[in-house]
Formats: structure tokens, C-alpha cells, sequence
């Protein structure tokens, strides 16, 4: 895959209790991708945009879930995110602050 295609694998990452924990615990980064990206398109994605040798990666399709707006039904879309494991002694900075 190219750089380009690369750059455009990753959507942010995704910020929840969760996520926090196992970063802090399991050496693990949850970020949201685009729908179409394997597995392996997210490892390199990872390694060339953070510069960090990636160990593990899982991905969970998440179903958006129906909501109400007044009498009618809505969707929210659907998403994918990833679970990526780094090797150990990597580590990847997402809150942009320099120490």
C-alpha cells in the first residue's frame, strides 16, 4: 500500500476509560480506522506514522447503534476500531506533550 493510503488508515484515536486503562496497563492504543482496512494495512499505518514496532493487532466492528429524534428513528453509523499492542519498550505520545 502506498504512504498516501497509508496516512488516511487511521481516523484518531479513540478515547475512552477503556482505552486508557489498557495504555496504561497492556502497552495496547485503541485507534478508529476506516471500515475497508485490514489488519495489516493498520500495523503499517501505525509504524510509519508513530515510528514504533507494532506487535499485535485486533479489530471489533462496532454497530452504530438506533436512536430517537423525537418521533423518528435514526442510525448512527457504523465503525471499526483497532486494538494495536506495541513492542515492548515502544510507546506512542497522543496527548502532545513533550516530557
Amino acid at each position: 500500500m502506498s504512504q498516501e493510503k497509508l496516512m488516511n488508515v487511521l481516523l484518531g484515536p479513540h478515547v475512552s476509560e477503556k482505552s486508557a486503562r489498557i495504555a496504561e496497563t497492556a502497552n495496547q492504543f485503541v485507534f478508529r480506522v476506516r471500515r475497508d482496512a485490514t489488519s495489516g494495512d493498520i500495523k503499517a499505518a501505525v509504524e510509519l506514522m508513530f515510528e514504533v514496532k507494532v506487535a499485535d493487532v485486533n479489530v471489533v466492528n462496532v454497530g452504530g447503534k438506533q436512536k430517537r429524534f423525537g418521533q423518528r428513528v435514526g442510525r448512527r453509523q457504523d465503525y471499526k476500531k483497532a486494538y494495536v499492542r506495541l513492542a515492548p519498550g515502544q510507546s506512542i505520545d497522543l496527548t502532545g506533550t513533550e516530557a
